[in-house]
């Protein structure tokens, strides 16, 4: 493996499950169009804006508890 590859590979192993999943993503997307499509990337995009908005202190989070709940009550419905 060359000096480069070797430091990207230590440059993404400080990434975070999150960013390396979105690295991940992009750089399938960059092997073969079809295997991101055009949905899947605009809300790649879109969870990223969210992301860093939550993260610049932008955005609030919600509660996993209350999400869980939302969607059991929109169930019933």
């Amino acid at each position: 493996m060359s000096d480069l590859l070797d430091k990207i590979e230590k440059d993404i192993l400080k990434l975070n499950n999150q960013e390396r999943t979105f690295l991940a993503d992009r750089l399938l997307g960059l092997l073969d169009g079809d295997l991101i499509s055009d949905i899947d990337q605009a809300w790649i995009v879109e969870a990223e804006r969210r992301y860093h908005g939550y993260k610049n202190g932008e955005r609030s989070g919600v509660d996993a508890q209350d999400v869980f709940l939302e969607k059991e009550s929109a169930k019933r419905l």
